[in-house]
Parts: structure tokens; C-alpha cells; sequence
């Protein structure tokens, strides 16, 4: 096409129907003109370009598999919109530079906030299943799927969470004016950027340069690693013992505990803040420096990695259970005011002339969107995993139930509870099907993948409402990034899992995630008569550890709150190495000291360098395992 600006979808007449007189008129009919007149930038505004979506599509999906190998070695996903906005930023600046054309047509704030939907759709597409329920499946069943099922699968999910978005956006963002915090932080960089490009273009030297540094630490230590016997000696090593043993590796190898060759565990621990940090550090100590050598001296578990975490996945997945739980509960107000709200979609004061109805995205979109990716969940989840024609369709009516509670609750707190989300499915099917370990991770897989992305695209549209965007054109674009993920996504899952299970619960993936899905999964199947020696008392105070814990975040003295260890750092303390923790939060202690000398460097750099450091060496350690792979063949 001739020109690379040229708009996917044809614009609409911007027609505001018969004038009124504004006392007849709808309070939300008035903020709608309100904000037509003065924020919306117009139906003509570039956005909704190709060279907009695919680069959206090429920068989130190879966040998405930056986010896949992040998630299986830490069960946490890591942001993906802001530094998509700041690749995509600086890519563009440097074709100005290059391209004469490109001097004509820079790229707009507004194409840029569109890639940023298709980029953020794509990058998470791991939480749709890649490093929980597809895992997991494996753990407990041994089952691995071929690459259309995955597909096809990840795919359906994720598509019905966009389309169940739909309804939600006018009374969460329009109305009630929900705050989602990165939203708004993806709105304010996206100006900062295109207003003052000096803090920008730094920003984004920073992220480059660490994504090479990155690079070169995979390649120093996985490159060597891959070549001949005699080149090993020269590689970075991928684990530094403390307190080596007379062997000079003993707490290493007894009970994990050294310090990985990595940075992403470093840059990961400095994303997720010293409060998430200092809480894995304490958590891994109790778990491998004081719980496993009582059970290595008690003959309970072997030592090693596998065989202490066997143990203490369970306290662990308690806590983590018992607290995700207790805080939805906590939430009642947010859960009534979700359903409540979403009832006045339907039944509230109707609008003579909506202002809106050219912008905002069609309720037909929803309803045959979400009925089409429904029906191919249920059928795909009939024909793959044997779940009832009557599961499935309770499984997408529940979802579309809980998606409903995750939008709010991200729009109020920032938080998607998909964990708490995929929890409560799991239970219902531990009722529903008791005996089927296959049916309670896949419906749950429904749940959480659809929450997953219903609050991302509602926090895009944030963005999308401040900034004065075309949600109808924004939300086109999150299906492309579904589509970019997918494709992308499902053949380094292969590359990194599938070529290699047994790695999946090893010191190089311990896959956090999973070994919590398949936790709960076996739990609900076999009963606790399966469990191991002393594992139901862990499993008691584990439960009890996570109630107190969230009790006193929500209803101690604000002053005091910091002071509280994370629940989730704990829990995910107990189903990772040791190694991996110290090394997190080692990066979060060196992050608070940079915030605590120069809060402007540390709002400038941290999360810049962090990302840049994670997508460097994450991608060039599947480039390694990639190549190989195709050198052995």
C-alpha cells in the first residue's frame, strides 16, 4: 500500500444525532459530548495504521517470549505496554533519521498507544496458560499437546477475553471513571515521549544498551555451555555457591542456596520492589535454610531442589490460595459494585442520540465475539480434554462472571486477581469433577487466561480515553496482538518446554506457577491421603499464615503495612530455588538504593534497564536453545 499511515478500518461520520437542550440529556450523554469536544482527537487522527499494529504485533511478540521464559523461572509476568511504547518509540526516531518519508509522517502519540495494545495483547499472552495450566497438565498428567491444540486453545481464550471487555468499558472508564493506574502511567509516558523526546531517547538508550548486556551474559554462559567439552571452562558459570561445602558446592547442591549467573532474576527482583524482595529472601530462607534440612535429616525428602520443594510446595500453595481468596472476599464491595454496574449497561436510563455510538465498540461485537470464542472453548475443551458439552458452558459463564470482578478490581487497585480467579474454578471443579485432574486445570486455564486479558485491554482503553483515542480501532488492534502472540508464543513454548520437560520443576524452570495449579489440582483429585509426611500440618499453617497476613494489610495502620511481608513473595518463595530469590532481591535492594539516593534516576532508569536486561538475555538464551536445537538435527 502506498501509504503506511493509510487507516485498516474506514472511518465513521462523526455525527452527534439531533441537538437537545442539555437539561434533557443524560448526565453520561453530557460527559460524552464533554469529552468528544474537547478530548477526543477526531475520527480522521492517524491511529489505526498498519505500520501502528505490526509493530505492536513484531514488539509484543517477542515480549511474549521474553515473558514466557520470565514466567516459567518466576511465576511472575512483567510489564510489557511502557516499554513497548518506548522500542517502538525510539525504532521510529531512528527511521526519521533514516528514512526521508518517515521525517513527512512521524509517528503519531496516537499510533503509538494503539501498538501498544496489539504489543501488550501479544506479551501476555503467556498468562492465557503457557506458565500455569499447559505446565501443570504436564506435571500431573504427563500429557503434552501439539502445536495446533495449543493454538487454537490459547487463542479461543484469549479472544473471549477481549470480546468480554467490550461491555464493560463505557460504566468502568466512562462513568465510573475507575482510575487504572497503568493506564494512566502509559498515558503520561506516551505524552512525556511525543512532548520532550530528550528523557525519552534516554530511556530508550538505556533499555538498549541493557538489552545487549543481557545478550552477552546468555551468550557468555549458555553460548559456551553449547559448544565443544573444551569451551566450558570459559563459561560464565550459571550458579555461584555461598558457603561452599568441602566439595565447594555442598549448600548449592543440598539446598540451593548461592546466587544464580544471571541477570534476569536481578533485574526481576528490581521491577518487583524490596517489600516482594525481601519477603522471597525471607521466605527462602525458612524453606531451604531452616524446613529443608530438617526434612533431609529426617529422611523426608531427598536432597536437592525436587526433592525439598516436593514438600513445600504445600505450606507455600496454602498461603498463596488462602490469602488470594480471603483478599477477593475482602473486595465484596468490589464484586456488588462490578455486577451492579454491569447490570446498568443493560438497564440504565436509555440515550435518545448516543454521542458515542460512531466510537465506542458495538454491543453486537460482544455478543457475537464472545458467543463465537465461547462456543470454540467448549468445543475445543469437549474434543481436547474430554470436558462436557455442560462443563465447558459453565466454565464460560463463570468466567464471563469473574472477568467481570478482575476488570474492577484492576481498574481500582492495579491488580488483576487472576491467580485468586483460576483458584475459585479450581474449586468449583474439584466439586463439579472431582477425580479429573485434566478438566480442573483447563476450565481454570478459561478463567484466568480471559480475566488476563478482558483488565489489559480495559487498561489500554484507559489510556486510549485520556489520550482521546478510538477505543472501537484500539480494540481491533488487541485482536491482532491475540493473533501475534499466538503464533509467536506457542512455537517457543515448544522450543523451551516441550523439547525438554523434565527441565519443567528443575533449578533451571522451576515453573512456580504450574506447581502451584497442579498443587491444587492433585489436592482436589486424590485427597490429602497422597500428601507427604508432615504435609498437612505445613498445608494448615501455611492457610493460616496467608489469612493473618492479608487481615493485617487491610486492616492494620496504613504506617505500619510496608512493614508486612508480601504473601505472594512468600509463596512463591517456597516453589522456587533459593538462588532465584537471593538474586531477586538482590535486585530489589540495589533498586531502593538508587530510589533512595535519586528518585529522578531511579523513575528514569530502573525499569528501563530492568526490561532492557530481561528481553536480552531471555531472548538470546531461546536463540541458543533455538540454534542448538537445528545444529543437532
Amino acid at each position: 500500500m502506498a501509504d503506511d499511515r493509510q487507516e485498516i478500518t474506514n472511518s465513521h461520520a462523526h455525527t452527534q444525532g439531533p441537538l437537545k437542550h442539555p437539561s434533557d440529556e443524560h448526565p453520561s450523554d453530557l460527559a460524552a459530548r464533554e469529552w468528544l469536544d474537547h478530548v477526543y482527537q477526531g475520527d480522521h487522527a492517524p491511529q489505526l495504521t498498519w505500520r501502528a499494529v505490526i509493530t505492536g504485533m513484531a514488539i509484543g511478540g517477542v515480549m511474549s517470549i521474553s515473558n514466557l521464559y520470565v514466567g516459567l523461572k518466576t511465576g511472575w509476568g512483567l510489564g510489557v505496554t511502557i516499554t513497548a511504547c518506548i522500542i517502538a518509540f525510539a525504532v521510529f526516531k531512528v527511521l526519521e533519521v533514516l528514512v526521508p518519508a518517515y521525517r513527512d509522517r512521524p509517528f503519531s502519540l496516537l499510533e503509538n498507544y494503539t501498538m501498544s495494545s496489539a504489543a501488550s495483547a501479544a506479551g501476555y499472552m503467556s498468562s492465557a496458560g503457557l506458565v500455569s495450566a499447559l505446565p501443570a497438565l504436564y506435571l500431573t498428567t504427563g500429557r503434552l499437546l501439539a502445536w495446533w491444540e495449543i493454538g487454537l486453545w490459547l487463542g479461543a481464550i484469549s479472544m473471549l477475553g477481549v470480546f468480554m471487555a467490550i461491555p464493560l468499558k463505557r460504566q468502568l472508564i466512562n462513568i465510573d471513571q475507575l482510575p487504572f493506574p497503568s493506564g494512566i502511567a502509559t498515558a503520561e509516558t506516551l505524552r512525556s515521549m511525543h512532548s520532550h523526546s530528550g528523557d525519552a531517547a534516554g530511556k530508550a538508550r538505556s533499555l538498549f544498551a541493557a538489552g545487549v548486556v543481557g545478550a552477552l551474559v546468555a551468550a557468555w554462559r549458555d553460548g559456551m555451555a553449547a559448544l565443544p567439552a573444551r569451551f566450558h571452562s570459559f563459561a560464565f558459570p550459571e550458579k555461584f555457591p555461598l558457603f561452599p561445602g568441602v566439595n565447594g558446592r555442598g549448600l548449592l547442591d543440598k539446598y540451593t542456596i548461592g546466587v544464580e549467573g544471571s541477570m534476569i532474576m536481578v533485574a526481576a527482583g528490581a521491577i518487583m520492589g524490596i517489600r516482594v524482595g525481601t519477603s522471597m529472601l525471607v521466605g527462602s530462607v525458612i524453606c531451604y535454610g531452616v524446613i529443608g534440612p530438617v526434612l533431609v535429616r529426617e529422611a523426608i525428602v531427598e536432597p536437592g531442589y525436587r526433592g525439598i520443594v516436593s514438600w513445600t510446595l504445600w505450606p507455600a500453595t496454602a498461603m498463596m490460595v488462602s490469602s488470594g481468596l480471603l483478599s477477593f472476599a475482602l473486595r465484596w464491595r468490589t464484586v456488588a459494585r462490578a455486577f451492579r454496574g454491569f447490570a446498568s449497561v443493560f438497564s440504565g436510563a436509555p440515550s435518545v442520540t448516543d454521542p458515542l455510538s460512531h466510537v465506542e465498540v458495538p454491543v453486537s461485537w460482544f455478543v457475537v465475539g464472545a458467543g463465537a470464542s465461547g462456543l470454540a472453548c467448549m468445543v475445543l475443551g469437549h474434543w481436547l480434554f474430554g470436558i462436557t458439552w455442560w462443563m465447558g458452558l459453565v466454565a464460560v459463564l463463570v468466567t464471563f462472571l469473574l472477568s467481570i470482578v478482575a476488570a474492577r478490581a484492576t481498574g481500582e487497585t492495579d491488580i488483576t486477581p487472576i491467580g485468586a480467579m483460576g483458584k475459585i474454578t479450581q474449586l468449583l471443579y474439584g466439586v463439579l469433577a472431582p477425580s479429573s485432574i485434566t478438566i480442573n486445570l483447563m476450565t481454570a486455564s478459561v478463567t484466568s487466561g480471559a480475566a488476563s486479558h478482558a483488565a489489559d485491554l480495559l487498561t489500554d482503553l484507559k489510556s486510549g480515553y485520556l489520550l482521546g483515542g478510538n477505543p472501537r480501532k484500539q480494540t481491533i488492534s488487541q485482536l491482532f496482538g491475540v493473533i501475534a502472540g499466538t503464533v509467536i508464543s506457542v512455537p517457543a513454548y515448544l522450543f523451551v518446554v516441550q523439547r525438554a520437560p523434565e527441565k519443567l520443576t528443575s533449578g533451571e524452570l522451576p515453573a512456580p506457577a504450574a506447581r502451584v495449579w497442579a498443587g491444587v489440582a492433585q489436592l482436589l483429585a486424590k485427597g490429602i491421603d497422597a500428601l507427604p509426611l508432615g504435609a498437612v500440618t505445613a498445608i494448615a499453617v501455611g492457610a493460616a499464615l496467608g489469612v493473618v497476613l492479608t487481615l493485617l494489610e487491610e486492616f492494620a495502620p496504613v504506617r505500619y503495612r510496608k512493614w508486612l511481608p508480601s504473601t505472594t513473595g512468600l509463596g512463591i518463595a517456597g516453589v522456587i530455588p533459593a538462588f532465584n530469590a537471593i538474586s531477586m532481591f538482590s535486585g530489589a535492594l540495589l533498586a531502593w538504593c538508587v530510589r533512595r539516593i535519586s528518585a529522578q534516576t531511579d523513575e528514569k532508569y530502573t525499569i528501563a534497564v530492568s526490561s532492557g536486561l530481561i528481553a536480552g538475555e531471555s531472548l538470546m538464551a531461546v536463540a541458543i536453545t533455538l540454534l542448538s536445537e537445528l545444529l543437532r538435527d
